[in-house]
């Protein structure tokens, strides 16, 4: 029911997505009469692999986040995310407002042990044609070394269990990749890092900058949600200004639209690597569920993919893989921070005995 577009555009790509997996079940949440009055403009009344699941209220855009937790209680974010926490849907892929979203879904499904905060993880392209994982990306604007640490070991799990890679690379967003740059936040989330890999326990590359991230450096990139969602907003921009600029010159005159014809193949296949929309669908990483928020101005195509996005992270058993990792991982961590304020704290007390 959210986002710019609502049942408009969700709709469609529900069906979209169904028409080209066969095996998936889609639960429609939202305002009953409205959903099926969609559906049979759609010709889908009686479709046999969806349901619908009414929601008397909806959270609008501009909602505060306390009106979508204490007074919105069936709100079709609300119930979504609930179907989840039940066992009756595997994820929940919502459009709407992001703010309310991971409130809700903190408060409903919690965390994951060991996870302070749940952060919100997408894929951007790079140039090696694959994908690098982004976190934070606005679910925490401020945050402590241990946040940026716990996201770096959030987004191991998860590439590790996505893309069959057992240590995949870490980089830590910077403004530059000497160790002596950045603020107190970042330094000390470094220094973290570093003894985990020194440990073994990650893959950390160091230091990376915002050029790392298109050019594939590091499997991950971490940094606060400020920073990633201002450097998400502008990739996003950016692809779509190059897409609208080539068409723009293309279409002047008769040598360009000659010359657009010939490289047509070359043109289809830079569009649609920088086409933002097959890119859409962020995951909230660190909950006991799966939820997935796509943009609010998502068009069908857009948000299919995010539609997509939940259904593998549910077909590849995701969340089971990201907890047991974490359980895994967060002993160990624990560990070895315990042993180095230990070592601290006898070497200071061996320079006050001196």
């Amino acid at each position: 029911m959210g986002g710019d577009h609502g049942p408009s555009v969700t709709i469609p790509a529900a069906i979209s997505f169904l028409q080209r997996e066969p095996e998936a079940e889609l639960i429609l949440v939202g305002q009953e009469e409205l959903l099926r009055a969609v559906l049979r403009k759609h010709k889908q009344a009686d479709a046999a692999r969806i349901r619908i699941q009414h929601a008397s209220e909806v959270v609008t855009m501009d909602d505060p986040i306390e009106v979508a937790l204490r007074r919105k209680k069936d709100s079709s974010m609300r119930v979504a995310v609930n179907l989840v926490k039940d066992g009756q849907a595997n994820a929940a892929v919502s459009a709407g407002n992001t703010g309310a979203l991971m409130a809700v879904s903190r408060y409903v499904l919690k965390t994951i042990p060991g996870v302070d905060r749940p952060a919100i993880c997408t894929i951007l392209p790079n140039q090696k044609d694959g994908p690098t994982y982004m976190l934070d990306l606005g679910a925490n604007v401020d945050c402590e070394p241990q946040h940026l640490h716990q996201f770096a070991l959030m987004g191991s799990a998860l590439v590790s269990a996505m893309e069959g890679k057992p240590k995949p690379s870490i980089g830590l967003l910077n403004v530059g990749e000497e160790e002596i740059k950045g603020n107190e936040v970042v330094k000390q989330t470094a220094e973290l890092l570093h003894a985990d890999h020194e440990k073994g326990i990650l893959n950390f590359y160091g230091n990376v900058e915002g050029n790392d991230i298109f050019e594939g450096t590091t499997d991950i990139v971490v940094c606060d949600g400020f920073v990633g969602n201002v450097t998400l907003k502008a990739s996003e921009g950016l692809g779509r200004f190059v897409k609208i600029v080539l068409t723009t010159e293309f279409k002047k005159g008769f040598f360009n639209k000659l010359g657009a014809l010939i490289a047509y193949g070359a043109i289809k296949a830079l569009s649609r690597r920088l086409n933002p929309s097959r890119y859409n669908g962020a995951s909230l990483l660190g909950l006991r569920g799966l939820v997935f928020k796509s943009h609010g101005g998502a068009d069908v195509y857009a948000f299919e993919w995010a539609i997509r996005r939940a259904y593998d992270a549910a077909k590849y058993d995701v969340l089971s893989r990201i907890t047991t990792t974490m359980a895994e991982l967060i002993p160990q961590v624990e560990a070895l921070h315990v042993a180095d304020r230990a070592a601290t704290s006898t070497e200071t007390t061996e320079q006050k005995t001196v």
